[in-house]
Formats: C-alpha cells, structure tokens, sequence
C-alpha cells in the first residue's frame, strides 16, 4: 500500500511545526537567493561551517534538526544533469527523513512552473517508492512502518501524480515478489497469488500446466521443469483488454519466471547458488508492468507470458547433449544445464508470437556474462529493430533506467551451431553469452518486432537512481516510458494508413 499523496498549491508555510520535511529547489549559486527557502539561515550556516558551495547540494544533501524537534533536508536539483542523477540526490536526501520511519513527510518544491511541476513528480515518485516497506521475515523493530501521508507543497496536479503513483505500485510489486524465499514463492503459490491479482485487477487469466505443454510438444519448457518433484510448472497467460481510446495494437510482455535455479546438472557452486530464488525477477518485472499499465489506464491492449518454473537437479532433470524439440519444432542439443532461462522463454515466446502482436517485449535475468560486460548499472537489451533499439536508449535516458543496446548480428549465429539439432542451446565457453542468448531467443519471435531485455541491474548494492533496495525492480519504469512512446509510434502509423 503506497502512502496518501495531499496537495497544496502553495508554498511551505513556515508557521507549520512539520516534523518531517524535504526542500526541494533548482540550481542556484547562493543562499539565501531568488527562492525563499524554509529555514534557510539554517542552510546557510550549514553550508559555512562545512565549507562546502550550494551547489554540491546537488550531490550531498544536508539535514539539520530544528529548535521546535523538526528534521528538515535541504537538496538542489540541477536540470543540467542526467535524471538518473537527479533521482540519485533526490533519493539520497529523501533517505534523510525516511530512515526515522515518519508516518508523514512533507515535500516543498520551489522554482517557475515548470521546474516545480518537474521536481514535485521526481519527489512525489522517489518518495512512493521509497516509503513502502517490502516483505521481511523478521522480527521488526517497532518504528519500522511504512509512509502513510506525503504532503506536497508548491504545485497542485489533477492527476494525482497518478503515472507517477502506477510506476511505483508497479516497481513494489516486482520488489516485494522478488524477495520472496523460495520456500514461499513456489511456481504454485506464484500461481496462486497472479490469480488473485488477475481476478482484482480485471485480467483474464490462462495456465498451460505441464501436462497440457508435453501434450502441445513444448519440449523446451518441459526439459527444464521434469527435475521438480512436482508437476507445478506453468506458463500463466494474462490478458488486459484497454478500456476507451484503445488502439487496436495488443504489446505482449514475456517473462523468465524460474523460481529456483540449481544450476541442475551442472550445479552451481554455493556463492553462486545463493540468492537463486530472484531468478523469477523476469516474471515480476512483467506483472508489475501489466500492473502499472492497467493503475495508468494506458490505451493498449497487453497480454503477458509468465514462464514459471524451477531448475532443479534430480534422475529425471535434463542433462547435457540431450536433444530436446521446441515448441515451433526446432530441435535443441543442450550443452549446459545452468543455461535454462533461454529454454523455458523459447517455448513462451513462440505462444505468444502465435497471438500475432504488435510488439514483444521480454525480461529475464538471463545471463552472468552481462553483469561482467556491464556491472549492475545498466541493463542490457536486443532487439530486431532499429527503431527499438533507437527508442530504448532514449527511455533509459527519460526514465532514469539506463539501458545498452547490444549487437546480434546474424554472424554470432555461427557458434550456435548443433551437428546433431537444429541448434544449440549455448556454448560451453560461454563467451558473449548474453549474445549468444538473445541470439537464440531469437529464432521464436517469428520476426514479429521484439525486444530482450537481459536484467543485470535487477539487483544494485545501496540501491540505484530513484529506488534505495538492493533489489531496483528495475524495468518497470523503463517499460511504462517505452510503452508510451509506441503508443505514439503505432498511432502514427494508424494514422498514415488512413492518409494513404
């Protein structure tokens, strides 16, 4: 549940005894300067006594407690930077305030309109995200509680903030599903919980269970889910239909689900191994962008592909140069078992090319190798054509979720190349895996448009950009900012056919 949003179209009345407040304003270059700032003989002394200028406010802000018990924080938002590194200061300096656990925060935003408007959806936004608190298994301590009221001073919105307020209620739940020990967050239980959500939220749900995907020749799913003692892998099929002003256009979103990643055969030594229950962190980065989508009412249809499932390591998992058939009958020879990720999406994505979308768009923490080309940063993403490539690294740089593109070009097929199958499923090198990966995703699109989204940043020690958890749900955000700019590019289209 994110906290109540209060709005007031004035400034910050310094006659309230707030006990929580974030100031917020533009680049300046002195205090006091054209913004009348609360406290601010406070701030400035402060700033002398560190010796610091006001613009490395930008990068440390500063807090103090006031004589009536208040904690004011004080941060300068300079529009010259990246927004990443504008929601990074905002995110340090709303930290200030959250790490005493308020029940209220109160965020003054200070410039012209349209640097008010700006500052207040970044603060509004880092604040939501920031002031939940995800599932712990632990005894908490009795001032760990979330945010419940966040009252905005300095600009008054219609909406609510409420694109702002979707992302975040997206990014919680892709958080809050990740965390999940994988002794809770079973692929039944996943199941069960993405049912209850489908029923609130108006979804139609589908489950191909395991017997109905032998029956339907889904080998390539199958291989990796017949190591489980259980038969409770699934690919869960979601659909959200758009309301009014929709566009006709369906986008499907694809998600890696594996609840558990052993390694199987070829396990995975411990350091490795550990932290495995997130390899399910595709899958939730797809519901909480289906969830997002659906809170802002975007004007497009989504179905969404959900590939749940565990790897594990028994007598009857798979194992290597076993030769499996897909479901688009392309034959597989498997090389390394840990490889898995790749199988279970191959078959999800030929189900959902079958629907004949206008867009595919999965998300997968896929690959080890992109985290060594990469660090935890950025994201890597593939894709088919020029202009998604062109697009996702501008919505990385609008969204704050920074993505690379990364080739796959027709030459690096040649390593995928099997003497006993149509195609391998890696190399036992594992050089440029991330390539190699997506590069055999590839061959399941059926050359609709497609983008592959390889989540190196799902995790970042100390948080990354707008969001303070080691665990970013990162891709959300992107995702929404994407979306909307497709929105733009097929309605384009729509609109030339009609012309000619």
């Amino acid at each position: 549940m994110l906290a109540t949003l209060i709005q007031n179209d004035n400034t910050f009345d310094e006659s309230t005894r707030t006990s929580h407040l974030l100031i917020i304003f533009p680049k300046t270059d002195k205090i006091p300067g054209k913004y009348q700032l609360p406290a601010e003989q406070v701030l400035n002394d402060l700033l002398q006594r560190q010796g610091i200028p006001v613009n490395r406010l930008a990068e440390t802000p500063l807090s103090a407690s006031l004589q009536h018990g208040g904690l004011y924080a004080w941060v300068m938002v300079d529009p010259g930077r990246s927004l990443f590194e504008q929601q990074t200061s905002l995110r340090k300096a709303m930290q200030l305030l959250l790490n005493e656990h308020p029940a209220e925060i109160h965020l003054a935003v200070y410039g012209d309109d349209a640097q008010r408007r700006h500052l207040a959806e970044l603060a509004v936004y880092v604040a939501w995200v920031n002031g939940a608190i995800l599932p712990v298994r632990k005894q908490r301590k009795p001032d760990d509680k979330p945010l419940e009221r966040i009252c905005l001073h300095g600009i008054v919105d219609s909406t609510g903030f409420a694109m702002q307020c979707a992302q975040a209620e997206g990014n919680f739940l892709a958080r809050g599903l990740t965390i999940l020990p994988p002794n809770e967050l079973t692929p039944r239980t996943y199941r069960e919980q993405i049912r209850k959500l489908a029923a609130s939220e108006n979804w139609q749900y589908e489950e191909y269970e395991l017997s109905r995907l032998r029956e339907l020749g889904a080998g390539a799913f199958s291989a990796v889910a017949q190591g489980s003692l259980t038969d409770d892998a699934a690919i869960v099929h979601l659909r959200r239909t758009a309301g009014h002003g929709e566009t006709g256009k369906t986008i499907a979103l694809v998600g890696k689900g594996i609840c558990f990643d052993t390694g199987g055969h070829n396990l995975k030594p411990a350091r490795y191994m550990y932290g495995m229950h997130e390899d399910m962190n595709g899958s939730a980065v797809a519901l909480g962008v289906l969830l997002a989508a659906t809170r802002a009412d975007l004007p497009i249809n989504i179905d969404c592909w959900l590939a749940i499932a565990q790897n594990h390591i028994s007598p009857a998992a798979f194992k290597q140069n076993d030769v499996i058939t897909a479901l688009n009958g392309m034959t597989i020879e498997i090389v390394h078992t840990d490889a898995e990720g790749r199988l279970v999406l191959a078959d999800t994505l030929t189900l959902a090319a079958r629907e004949k979308p206008d867009l595919i768009i999965d998300y997968a923490t896929l690959t080890g190798s992109l985290i060594t080309a990469l660090g935890s940063r950025y994201s890597g993403v593939f894709t088919n054509r020029d202009y998604l490539a062109q697009n996702a690294v501008a919505v990385g740089r609008s969204s704050g979720e920074r993505v690379c593109v990364l080739p796959v070009d027709s030459d690096y097929e040649a390593d995928l190349d099997s003497k006993i199958a149509d195609i391998k499923q890696c190399t036992i090198e594992s050089e440029a895996d991330h390539i190699l990966a997506a590069c055999f995703l590839r061959h399941f699109v059926n050359d609709i448009p497609w983008l592959h989204m390889d989540l190196s940043a799902c995790r970042h020690q100390d948080g990354l950009g707008a969001v303070g958890t080691e665990v970013t749900g990162f891709g959300v955000t992107w995702s929404m900012h994407f979306l909307q700019e497709i929105l733009k590019i097929l309605q384009k289209r729509m609109s030339k056919s009609r012309t000619d």
